[in-house]
């Protein structure tokens, strides 16, 4: 298993309100994509997958209309 920092942020729908809902917590995981995939298992929700140089991988998630990005920072 890996450690990772784990930021999911929900983005608000609103037009005139910039504020997101963010969530923080350190995981013991072994793949990021199998951890986002169980998360909205029983949802419709499509997602593109980034990963940057330092190892970042990074989810931006839309499900019921929703935006939602998952960053993980391995620890």
């Amino acid at each position: 298993m890996k450690e990772y920092e784990a930021v999911w942020e929900i983005f608000n729908q609103c037009a005139n309100n910039q504020m997101r809902d963010v969530f923080i917590d350190e995981i013991s995981i072994e793949d990021p994509e199998e951890f986002v995939k169980q998360k909205f298992k029983d949802r419709d929700f499509q997602y593109e997958k980034t990963v940057h140089e330092d190892g970042t991988v990074i989810f931006d998630i839309v499900t019921s209309g929703i935006r939602q990005r998952y960053t993980f920072t391995e620890i």
